[in-house]
């Protein structure tokens, strides 16, 4: 496996690690609101790896799009690990692609809580595994960030796009 340079753009370097390893992503951007895509699709060729990008910002989307369970979605609210885990999950399935990476968070200036004060950010990677072999994954980590609206939104766009990086290379 080649090296990155470590001053490259972190949507290059997914990009390139993506493309080298033959494997493909659909995003689920909530708090990004499509940044995540914006930096994926910034370089050329980013249809060699980016299969779809959605924006579900609604309950009724989120459905309608992804089929999350509105029980799911009553039981623990969009800004949640859970939900942010199911939506790279179901996007990753329903693009039929070998990652899912979803975004869900508080990115203000206000909805923050003192459970999930604005900045509170999930971000969700999921791995399409072979069939049958138990090697599918999905992981979510919580972010806290700091800065207004737009800070927040390309503060955890990059994290997110860090965070698959992060997974393909370890796939690869």
């Amino acid at each position: 496996m080649r090296e990155f340079a470590s001053d490259t753009p972190i949507e290059e370097t997914v990009g390139d690690r993506l493309r080298e390893a033959d494997h493909t992503v659909a995003v689920a951007e909530g708090c990004t609101g499509g940044l995540v895509a914006t930096l994926l699709t910034a370089a050329p060729g980013a249809s060699d790896f980016l299969d779809r990008a959605l924006v579900p910002y609604s309950y009724d989307s989120l459905r309608e799009l992804l089929a999350l369970d509105r029980e799911l979605l009553d039981e623990h609210g969009v800004v949640s690990a859970t939900v942010t885990r199911n939506l790279a999950r179901a996007v990753r399935d329903t693009a039929g692609t070998t990652w899912g990476l979803a975004t869900a968070g508080v990115a203000g200036p206000e909805g923050g809580t003192p459970e999930k004060p604005v900045g509170t950010a999930f971000v969700a990677v999921a791995y399409a595994g072979e069939w049958g072999t138990d090697t599918s994954t999905a992981t979510v980590e919580r972010y806290e960030v700091d800065g207004d609206r737009e800070a927040v939104r390309e503060r955890v766009a990059r994290r997110a796009l860090s965070d698959l990086d992060t997974h393909v290379r370890d796939r690869t």
